[in-house]
């Protein structure tokens, strides 16, 4: 693989991922791992890496960090656990991690592991992530627990709903597995393309306050696919996002995003 093939170009950002404290050298894509507490990320990790994984910190943070790598179809992906967390608000230290990694590293795929027993609950951190990222793969995981409690959670209707993959798991019995890498193959090269769903409808108070603010956004940074919630944290007064407009990350976060395919592609859609 060479980054001058755009079918297999990589989009995450090696300078801020650097910053973040993760080398790229010797690696072709880089995966984060997010989610829920408790919805068995820290199995599907070890189902993805086996034996090649390591721990450390967060650069700056007492918060622990486990990387590790997996090769697929030639591809060498190196792969961040992130920080269990229920939001990605920034109202603690481990949903910070989580969401600056994922905003300004910009990984290659984020794989969004959620509990297939309570999905409901789980939902609302999809969304959250989907804001920011349009390469996602959702790893309904322990779906076995979920067949012996008689639920029965129809993954192709939810892959459409998202606009993302769905692939089921049970990642204590290694099930699932085969399919989810191929799915994190799949949207990392650009073959499959996310059309992730995203919620726009709020009060007409902040929605009038939000075309204001894309819009200014938008003359300055034309083509930054995440200005809205760019926008809405800026409305927040989020210091991180703040931050970015000061140092240039935001600059950096647009490039990356011009540079990345934009050719035909062979999935779309959570089609199958």
């Amino acid at each position: 693989m060479t980054t001058q093939d755009c079918a297999t170009c990589p989009v995450h950002i090696k300078s801020n991922l650097i910053k973040l404290g993760v080398d790229m050298d010797s690696w072709d894509f880089v995966v984060a791992l997010a989610g829920n507490p408790n919805t068995g990320k820290s199995t599907v990790f070890n189902a993805l890496t086996g034996l090649h994984q390591h721990t450390g910190n967060w650069p700056g943070k007492t918060v622990t960090r486990a990387e590790g790598g997996f090769v697929f179809k030639d591809h060498r992906y190196k792969i961040i656990d992130l920080p269990g967390t229920y939001s990605l608000l920034s109202t603690s230290t481990d949903e910070e991690v989580a969401r600056n990694f994922i905003l300004f590293g910009q990984p290659d795929v984020t794989v969004i592991v959620v509990d297939a027993t309570r999905l409901e609950r789980n939902l609302n951190f999809v969304l959250q992530v989907l804001e920011i990222t349009d390469r996602a793969v959702v790893c309904l995981n322990l779906i076995d627990e979920a067949q012996r409690k008689g639920l029965h959670v129809d993954d192709r209707m939810l892959a459409r709903e998202l606009g993302v993959p769905v692939v089921p798991t049970s990642a204590r019995q290694n099930e699932g597995i085969d399919m989810l890498l191929q799915r994190i193959d799949e949207v990392a090269t650009g073959e499959y393309r996310c059309r992730p769903r995203r919620v726009q409808k709020t009060s007409p108070e902040l929605e009038k306050a939000l075309s204001v603010l894309i819009d200014k956004i938008q003359r300055v940074y034309p083509g930054l696919r995440n200005a809205r919630w760019v926008a809405l944290r800026l409305l927040e007064g989020d210091s991180r996002i703040i931050e970015a407009f000061e140092n240039g990350e935001i600059d950096e976060l647009l490039s990356a995003q011009q540079l990345a395919p934009e050719h035909a592609f062979a999935t779309e859609g959570g089609g199958e």
